[in-house]
């Protein structure tokens, strides 16, 4: 095995050294790739999807008024061809672009986007993101089931469309380029129902052109796309059920483009130290921290000190051993890279013997039993062993349920199935590149509903009416106090224990001779993993 992988490798190389890269606006139409993955996907409705498999293809299917730079967090206008702010940062006013088509050949309006923010905000979708337009007008009501229709938003015309916010909102632009705001078409959604995920329509650079459940799903170039000269490939095909390790030689073999789920683990050190690879494999930073929830409504994590102790008894430095170093251990929800991070918390010690006496204290002398799911793709099982030996040592006897990304996220949005959840595969990357990103969905009282992806069901109302406050600071001016009072937020997060952070990972991939783009396009910070849109193929002439 060992002879076929490193002659494949060198080949490969070999191929890599003669391709010609090419400026993105200079690349030829045409072309395709083959992107692969181990499980199925959930979902392509942007409305519920929120996973790293799911992300960056709800991203090339869909569109929404604002979006970023490729390869950056720069935000630019996208359906919007242009906005306004007024009334003191609570009014915004944004005018469409004209002949914008939707993949069944209907224009999109103003009409459009009001419906989909309606339908992402209605309870009934059971959308994880709609906290995220929290500060709209006419939110409460919505979410409170008393009204059907945000009253924020008014359609003024079909090409202008103008959204109210009952309170200053200082991410309300970054929420605009989320999947969650993404423009969908009514009659669609209708038609299908809770089946519109497998059978999206949007307005995005790649239309659904087939998907056999558990095989393969394949996407195909727009021909009708507003911009201009994107995308360059006509295909792409995301091939399903390859292990890692089999896509990776089928990538050697020249029979795959990227590996969905990364660079195997155990193949992580040799593609890395190899030359060969130089050209082809990427790294990029990541505003990422993977961690342990733990369900305070479930006994005993509803005992703080049990979760405090739980804290102290995880030896971060031997799960970033694991995953061969590619992280550095975290002490706080916030990675280092984010605005608003503390480098002064020190966080909980690992600490067993202390821990121990802490499980005492809250009545748990002698430990309990509990359940730590975890997504079944290497690493995150052994990772999951490593957490295992850590409660074992402190009397906490933990059960591994390996499943499925989709199940595993499916436990977490119900109240009382997942003791303990380890994120990792799942783990949190910022939708945007700011503080409260990491508060609301995932550690505030909006995230904790079914189907949401706050899997500690963590919520502490003093904390969220901070969080507005934070998020009210609009002027540039207040930036620092903004930051600060957002770290005081997460330091008292801390203090309740309702995660463990673990550690914070950069992240890798690889890529193909044939392909062609800037390498942050294939580690994208927004488009997560990757900014498909903006591949192309050095083999097209």
């Amino acid at each position: 095995m060992r002879k076929t992988l490193m002659t494949s490798v060198l080949a490969l190389g070999a191929a890599i050294g003669t391709a010609q890269a090419q400026d993105f606006t200079d690349a030829k139409q045409g072309g395709s790739m083959i992107v692969t993955y181990k499980d199925d996907v959930s979902t392509l409705d942007p409305a519920i999807g929120y996973d790293w498999q799911n992300w960056s293809m709800i991203k090339s299917l869909f569109d929404g008024l604002m979006d970023y730079e490729p390869g950056t967090t720069v935000l630019k206008k996208d359906l919007a061809e242009d906005y306004t702010i007024t009334d003191g940062g609570k009014t915004f006013t944004f005018t469409l672009r004209k002949g914008v088509k939707f993949h069944n050949g209907r224009e999109l309006t103003a009409e459009d986007v009001k419906y989909s923010l309606d339908r992402v905000t209605n309870p009934a979708t059971q959308s994880p993101g709609a906290g995220f337009f929290g500060s709209i007008a006419g939110y409460d009501a919505m979410a409170s089931g008393e009204a059907d229709s945000l009253s924020g938003v008014t359609v003024i015309d079909p090409y202008t469309v103008e959204i109210k916010l009952s309170r200053p909102d200082a991410t309300f632009l970054h929420v605009m380029a989320i999947n969650f705001s993404s423009i969908v078409p009514k009659e669609v959604v209708e038609e299908y129902g809770p089946d519109f995920g497998k059978h999206p329509v949007g307005s995005g650079a790649f239309k659904l052109a087939d998907w056999t459940l558990g095989q393969s799903l394949t996407f195909e170039r727009n021909a009708d796309y507003w911009h201009e000269g994107v995308p360059k490939l006509d295909q792409i095909t995301f091939e399903i059920g390859l292990e890692p390790i089999v896509a990776l030689l089928r990538l050697q073999q020249g029979q795959a483009d990227i590996p969905g789920d990364g660079i195997p683990p155990a193949k992580f050190l040799e593609v890395t130290s190899d030359p060969a690879y130089k050209d082809f494999v990427i790294e990029g930073g990541q505003l990422h921290t993977g961690y342990i929830t733990m369900n305070v409504k479930m006994p005993p994590f509803d005992n703080v000190k049990v979760r405090q102790a739980v804290n102290m008894a995880i030896n971060k430095d031997r799960a970033v051993r694991i995953i061969n170093g590619r992280a550095v251990p975290a002490n706080q929800p916030l990675p280092p890279s984010m605005p608003g991070y503390a480098p002064d918390y020190k966080g909980y010690a690992f600490d067993p013997e202390a821990a121990k006496a802490l499980l005492a204290e809250a009545g748990f002398a002698d430990g309990f039993e509990t359940e730590l799911y975890v997504y079944n793709t290497d690493p995150n099982p052994r990772i999951a062993q490593s957490f295992q030996q850590d409660l074992a040592a402190i009397g906490i006897k933990a059960e591994i349920r390996s499943l499925a990304q989709a199940n595993v996220i499916a436990a977490g949005g119900e109240p009382d199935q997942a003791p303990m959840i380890w994120s990792g595969g799942m783990a949190w990357i910022a939708d945007f590149p700011d503080p409260s990103n990491f508060y609301g969905p995932i550690l505030g009282c909006d995230g904790a509903v079914q189907g949401g992806w706050n899997w500690s069901w963590y919520c502490n109302a003093d904390l969220d009416a901070k969080a507005v406050e934070a998020d009210a600071m609009t002027d540039p001016a207040m930036a620092a106090e903004r930051e600060a009072k957002w770290r005081e937020i997460y330091l008292s997060i801390m203090e309740d224990a309702p995660w463990v952070p673990v550690f914070n990972e950069q992240r890798f991939t690889m890529r193909s001779a044939k392909l062609g783009g800037p390498n942050e396009i294939f580690v994208d910070p927004v488009h997560v993993p990757v900014n498909y849109d903006y591949v192309y193929s050095n083999d097209v002439q």
